[in-house]
């Protein structure tokens, strides 16, 4: 028996991210002492009250099928909140609640790629990028976004290979270098998009995590709406990882034929997890602010406790909760240096070249711990670079 080419070429020949991740949770199943600076999910779990109100919902009765598109009163609340945001008008119709961000990514691609269909992603990218082009059996470009330029994309690379695309993907605040796009970047991706008559998909799931300048959404930009699929998601403003709670904000017409798509994968998300989520935007705002204060601060500590290493060097990053480390001046690629990292120090952090490219030789470090942990470890992991680096000199 033989599974289809698309199963079998969603992952691709590319570098592993996970493969640190994978070691350090073995090493922890043994007895180990890690300090986990990998995944981007919160040491704090999802607040109280959000958790009250889902159990309130689901003892209430609301455990049956829910609407496939999302309830009608979530769907005003996302567009409320999206409207506040980037200050353009969002119709409830518009938005497709699914499960999770990444439901939402792969429903964005699935409704602008035909098979063979070039989308064209930013290295770095975020992990699952690749991999979700490939299942919805499109092909995959990159351009760059280098650490010489804050990560803004290079918008001369992305004009010569626009031509051979359907669909362009970005991510602000990004993962994983931290980058905020500007204005300056996103007025020439809108000009790029348009002149090339490419759909865009803008990963905004950081949107309030915002350190340094203002998040700004490709489809408040002229001639853009009718364009743009904005994905988003209660994972990281409302620390709601685990309950797989997105969405998709999308000219009318594609949010109609997403709908239909969630018949035939998700069948909707639960609707005790959707009155959650509506209790979290209306009753539970203010956690935003205190989410995006939570990472601004450990990525102070982070900046201090790398500061004057001579084995890495650092690009602040602007937005997340992530930080994106030089380490070539180790001598070892980001791979080399993660692996060694775990088994000397205990330290987990993901190799860039799992996220493109334009990684290699960089580790990606989640602020994911609390801060005097954070400190302590940061600290070793710059000293253990900078043994690194006289060795290699």
């Amino acid at each position: 028996m033989q599974m289809s080419r698309r199963i079998l070429g969603v992952g691709g020949d590319g570098s592993d991210a996970w493969d640190v991740y994978e070691r350090a949770r073995e090493r922890q199943a043994a007895g180990k002492p890690v300090v986990m600076l990998t995944i981007g999910d919160h040491d704090r779990t999802t607040p109280r009250p959000i958790l009250d109100a889902m159990h309130r919902s689901a003892v209430g009765g609301n455990t049956g099928y829910a609407a496939m598109r999302g309830s009608a009163s979530l769907r005003a609340a996302i567009a409320r909140r999206a409207a506040e945001r980037t200050g353009i008008a969002v119709a409830p119709e518009q938005v497709v609640v699914t499960a999770g961000g990444q439901a939402a990514l792969f429903a964005a691609f699935i409704a602008t790629l035909d098979p063979g269909d070039a989308a064209i992603i930013v290295d770095p990218y975020y992990a699952t990028y690749p991999l979700t082009v490939r299942a919805a059996s499109g092909r995959v470009l990159t351009v760059a976004a280098r650490p010489e330029t804050g990560f803004q994309i290079d918008l001369e690379d992305l004009a010569a290979k626009a031509a051979e695309a359907r669909v362009l993907l970005i991510n602000t605040p990004n993962n994983p270098t931290g980058a905020v796009y500007s204005e300056r970047t996103l007025a020439g991706v809108a000009e790029i998009a348009q002149r090339h008559d490419l759909w865009l998909i803008s990963d905004e799931v950081y949107d309030v995590q915002v350190h340094d300048g203002v998040h700004l959404s490709a489809a408040a930009f002229p001639g853009m709406a009718e364009r743009t699929l904005v994905i988003g998601s209660m994972s990281k403003s409302h620390m709601m990882t685990g309950s797989r709670l997105g969405w998709m904000i999308a000219p009318l017409p594609v949010a109609e034929q997403i709908g239909d798509l969630a018949i035939a994968t998700t069948y909707g998300v639960p609707g005790f997890i959707q009155d959650a989520a509506e209790y979290a935007l209306a009753e539970q705002s203010a956690l935003e602010d205190e989410v995006a204060e939570l990472y601004a601060r450990r990525r102070q500590v982070a900046l201090a406790a790398l500061a004057g290493s001579n084995g890495l060097s650092l690009t602040p990053p602007a937005g997340g909760m992530y930080v994106m480390a030089d380490i070539r001046g180790t001598g070892l690629t980001g791979k080399a240096f993660a692996h060694l990292l775990l088994e000397e120090e205990g330290i987990a952090v993901l190799p860039g070249e799992g996220f493109g490219a334009a990684a290699a030789g960089h580790v990606r470090i989640a602020l994911t711990v609390a801060e005097d942990v954070l400190q302590d470890a940061l600290r070793r992991l710059a000293r253990f670079a900078d043994r690194l680096a006289r060795g290699a000199a």
